[in-house]
């Protein structure tokens, strides 16, 4: 597993360039990896382009964030595994308060348990779920809390799966 968290600023890049590359609204929100450590993966996209008419952060920025915080976590982790794909298969956002600064969003590590099973069950089966939780914060207090159940692959047993 503290391989799996050893990720070095060269890598933290690449998963920028792959979000910017294979997700191109990242580059309009601004999204940018902020940071990994054994807590989890934080994203920040500033304020501005993620805008609404309130001159607070539109709700589908703060979930697409929140997303793709728990999307690049497990790129993260999965980067020393045969070819996978990971997608978004479910997800569920409680919006408690008004974002009105630039966006940071923090997808927690899983419990190892949790990682533990996942991780067997991709190399067993080629496929494996796994809940991840995101929050936002402002002024110290969760502004957005973001569940989401993410299904992960392998590219070469399930060339044509359609996990959703």
């Amino acid at each position: 597993m503290s391989k799996m968290i050893a990720a070095s600023l060269d890598t933290l890049a690449e998963l920028e360039r792959t979000l910017h590359a294979e997700i191109p609204l990242t580059r309009a929100m601004g999204v940018r990896v902020a940071h990994f450590d054994a807590t989890g993966l934080t994203l920040r996209a500033p304020l501005e382009p993620n805008i609404n008419h309130k001159c607070t952060a539109f709700g589908g920025s703060l979930a697409t964030l929140a997303t793709l915080a728990g999307w690049g976590l497990l790129q993260l982790l999965l980067r020393e595994h045969p070819p996978v794909t990971v997608v978004i298969q479910e997800s569920s956002v409680q919006y408690l308060r008004p974002v009105a600064e630039d966006i940071q969003a923090t997808c927690a590590m899983p419990q190892a348990v949790e990682l533990a099973k996942f991780l067997r069950n991709l190399a067993r089966k080629g496929m494996a779920r796994i809940e991840l939780v995101v929050l936002i914060p402002v002024g110290g207090e969760t502004a957005v809390t973001f569940r989401g159940r993410y299904v992960a692959f392998d590219k070469h047993r399930h060339p044509h799966a359609q996990p959703v």
